[in-house]
């Protein structure tokens, strides 16, 4: 019989890339989600019962033990940008990670993958990088040969990145950024997942690895990036930090007084702390290369889920071509 992998967050944007190269390596997949009816787009990444979403909540113990049994693999994608009801830094990033390897060490599980990030630090001011590096101290702790991954900013077709700020841009003639001098090392989903196919399958050493792509941008040189790939001309705005902490207060004091009514989706406060550090890798960090990785560029892949965003979107080349026609 073929081996099983359990996915927390397993139709999340990196999640549904590993369940994706699972299933297509052979593996039955189990995807564990809190929502299963709306996972169901995973089951034709492989045969007819291959890949399966399940029931799973990473903050009960009994959730998280039930979606593992016959497993011979897990990996937990499970992670968030931003604090609402009961789904907190410390519940998800750190508890539920440490929960997930408990449980792995308890049924004899030898192989676990964690994705966690760059900039993970125990003495962060960030509370998102702190519960990070807490969750990677919970994995070692139970599952000491887990392979650990830190990406950079995630960059893909389903990305919560470049396809924000590409919507942005349609909202009026300025682009505003907060931390517009801060360096991101964006890196592609699929090579991040092809690192964990790669961890599951036994060919690499446990231990942590830092992921970035080829490239390393300021934000500004990001967004502007993205501006040449939408043909669109915006003013970029760097949003000075302490405004940005102002701003950011504001929406979580919102969040806060309308109980939960009101999700910031905007910035918060934790963001604004994050941004403050450059989010590239280490240096000394093993990564791609130690892996024999050639990462994908930015460049080669943004036009191909951006083009959306193109004034006239995906006949915006034509109308540009027309223009060299003569009359």
């Amino acid at each position: 019989m073929s081996k099983l992998v359990t996915i927390y967050g397993g139709s999340g944007f990196v999640g549904r890339y590993i369940a994706r190269r699972m299933a297509k390596a052979g593996w039955r997949v189990r995807v564990a989600v809190r929502r299963p009816n709306e996972a169901i787009f995973v089951k034709p990444y492989g045969v007819v019962g291959q890949v399966e979403p399940v029931l799973c909540n990473i903050r009960d113990d009994a959730s998280v033990a039930e979606v593992m049994q016959g497993a011979d693999a897990v990996v937990n994608c499970v992670g968030i940008l931003a604090e609402s009801g009961k789904n907190g830094f410390d519940a998800v990033q750190a508890d539920g990670a440490e929960r997930v390897a408990r449980a792995a060490a308890a049924q004899g599980i030898s192989s676990m993958v964690h994705v966690s990030a760059i900039g993970a630090d125990v003495e962060s001011e960030s509370e998102y990088a702190r519960t990070k590096a807490l969750g990677e101290a919970g994995v070692l702790k139970h599952m000491p040969d887990a392979v650990i991954l830190r990406p950079s900013i995630i960059f893909g077709p389903e990305d919560q990145f470049f396809n924000r700020f590409a919507s942005m841009t349609r909202m009026g003639p300025a682009l505003p950024v907060v931390g517009a001098a801060t360096r991101f090392q964006p890196v592609y989903v699929d090579d991040v997942a092809r690192v964990a196919e790669m961890a599951l399958t036994d060919a690499v050493t446990p231990g942590v690895y830092e992921l970035g792509g080829p490239d390393i941008a300021s934000f500004r040189e990001l967004m502007q990036t993205m501006l040449d790939v939408i043909h669109r001309r915006r003013m970029i705005v760097n949003v000075p930090f302490f405004a940005a902490r102002i701003m950011a207060f504001g929406f979580d004091l919102l969040q806060t007084l309308s109980l939960g009514l009101f999700t910031n989706s905007m910035i918060t406060r934790d963001q604004v702390r994050n941004l403050t550090q450059d989010n590239i890798v280490s240096d000394g960090a093993r990564g791609f290369a130690d892996l024999g990785i050639s990462p994908v560029a930015l460049g080669s892949v943004l036009p191909e889920y951006l083009w959306r965003f193109r004034p006239s979107g995906q006949y915006d080349a034509i109308k540009e071509s027309a223009k060299n026609l003569r009359t």
